[in-house]
């Protein structure tokens, strides 16, 4: 048999020479020392001719099967590992399960309750204030006190925000008047505080008014009593006299321009305010304060802050600017945006002239005065004038404007609060916030001004899942933004007229004509508040 190279063992595998050059020469080295050795005798062994007759057979079985020494494809697997990468995938896709059924569990429960969220990674809403202990440690003393201000369930703006501020996420949330929005920001701040501390401003609650301010620093202390915070509300006096370095503060409440007049005078310190409440957000972004906010937004210049918005009015223009200084912020809404709560009564009432008002509110006393009640007025020179005209009758009236000084007007509000006020006049310095326990109705003697301020006015009853009612006064001047007003009523289950909602629809602007003065005695022209 003629000699043959020694590659015919590895037939049907095609090699490239290049790459294997040094693999060749091996071979050929080897064939030259062992070729004067290597006979063939006639009767082939069994093991070449197996060799030798089935090579094309086993072509393509000995280029997948056969393995070369040294070159190995494919790599051998384990049975161990196998079993272990098996377990890790059931329990990943059992951990997936659980978690979707979670979420549809989730959101079952938030369309019970009316709850709208955008976002993403929202956690879980609360149940029950037990919650509060089992899932994030919360003190007893928190506990006890919700118990005794007598608050035995959250409301749907609770039970969505409190876990979002205490996952550390930011968010800006628009639930209707008197759903427990104060509660939603403060109990979280509470527990991520956690104790007193003598470091500097810790957290910041920022509202456009001075009376919103007091009310929002005495819920703040109920919910904290039994735990040494310092819960200051800034004072004019404290604004300009105040050691701000020298005084500990965990939790400072404040009107916006105040807070501007100490950073600037006081060197106020607020690079480490750890949580930042923007509350009536829509009122803060207002024009005429917009440029302190923006000054205190950037004076709170802790990297890891957690900023809140919460109204119960939030425009598309107030939630731009709301997600250009927050990171990734969850969107909250309760019920439907921007409309009124559904346990209040709201009807129109046409008057004619603006002689018509006064008549009509009389006849209304008259007819059935179920105090307390609120009147809401376009300024503060005709809350002046309704109030000289009422003081005299049988109705124990009081008045509320920006012109009283502090302690007058805080003695308005607490005697309104005591019942020793029947019917309290007042502008929309009180309109926004004002917790007024069991108020039966509210008046709009003045059309309101924007459907905002409608929706904030009539706020001020149907609070806390109380029934209220609102009646609206409107003369012919009014008529025009006549259909804007019947939206928010009709969106909150109200029944409207028909000839209203035919009305057509006129873009929204501040309505604030030029009326007559009430009483009789001329006035000069004022400027309106």
């Amino acid at each position: 048999m003629t000699d043959k190279d020694p590659s015919f063992l590895f037939s049907g595998i095609t090699f490239n020479r290049k790459r294997f050059s040094s693999d060749f020469a091996r071979f050929k080295e080897k064939k030259e020392i062992n070729d004067s050795e290597e006979t063939l005798p006639e009767n082939k062994s069994p093991e070449v001719e197996v060799a030798a007759k089935p090579a094309k057979k086993r072509k393509r079985k000995s280029s997948v099967s056969d393995p070369v020494e040294g070159f190995n494809v494919f790599k051998s697997s384990k049975t161990e590992p196998v079993l272990e990468d098996n377990e890790e995938s059931e329990n990943a896709s059992q951990g997936k399960k659980e978690l979707y059924r979670q979420m549809e569990r989730d959101a079952i429960f938030r369309k019970q309750h009316n709850i709208h969220t955008s976002g993403s990674n929202i956690p879980s809403p609360l149940h029950d204030f037990s919650e509060l202990r089992s899932r994030y440690k919360c003190k007893p003393y928190i506990l006890r006190n919700l118990a005794e201000l007598g608050i035995k369930e959250p409301t749907p703006i609770q039970m969505q925000a409190i876990p979002l501020l205490l996952s550390g996420r930011e968010c800006f949330a628009c639930a209707p008047t008197g759903s427990g929005k104060t509660l939603a920001f403060v109990c979280p701040m509470l527990m991520k505080l956690k104790h007193a501390s003598k470091d500097g401003v810790r957290a910041v609650i920022l509202l456009p008014t001075r009376e919103l301010a007091s009310q929002t620093a005495r819920e703040c202390k109920k919910l904290a009593k039994g735990k040494k915070f310092y819960i200051r509300l800034m004072t004019k006096q404290l604004a300009n006299t105040g050691e701000f370095s020298k005084l500990p503060c965990d939790i400072l409440i404040s009107t916006p321009l105040r807070l501007k007049s100490a950073v600037n005078k006081r060197k106020l310190d607020l690079s480490r305010v750890e949580y930042l409440v923007l509350d009536e957000s829509d009122k803060l972004f207002d024009l005429g304060l917009l440029k302190p906010v923006d000054a205190i937004v950037k004076a709170c210049s802790n990297p890891s802050i957690i900023r809140s918005l919460f109204s119960a009015t939030l425009p598309d223009t107030v939630e731009e600017l709301a997600r250009t200084i927050m990171h990734d912020a969850v969107r909250v809404i309760i019920g439907r945006k921007n409309s009124a709560s559904e346990s209040i009564k709201q009807k129109l009432v046409f008057v004619g002239s603006e002689e018509g008002k006064l008549m009509a509110l009389r006849q209304t006393f008259e007819e059935s005065l179920n105090p307390p009640v609120l009147v809401f007025v376009q300024n503060k020179e005709r809350a002046k004038d309704l109030y000289q005209e009422l003081r005299f009758g049988d109705i124990r009236v009081d008045v509320i404007h920006s012109d009283l000084s502090q302690e007058q007007r805080e003695n308005a509000i607490d005697n309104f609060r005591a019942g020793k006020t029947w019917v309290l006049i007042a502008t929309d310095v009180i309109a926004r916030g004002m917790d007024f326990k069991g108020v039966n109705c509210v008046v709009n003697y003045d059309f309101p001004d924007s459907s905002s301020a409608y929706i904030h006015r009539i706020g001020r009853s149907g609070r806390a899942g109380r029934s209220g009612e609102a009646v609206t006064f409107y003369t012919e001047a009014d008529t025009r933004y006549l259909k804007n007003i019947a939206n928010v009523m009709k969106a909150s289950g109200c029944e409207v007229p028909e000839w209203i909602l035919s009305l057509p629809k006129l873009k929204w602007k501040k309505h604030r004509p030029k009326r007559e003065f009430l009483s009789t005695k001329p006035h000069d022209d004022e400027e309106e508040e």
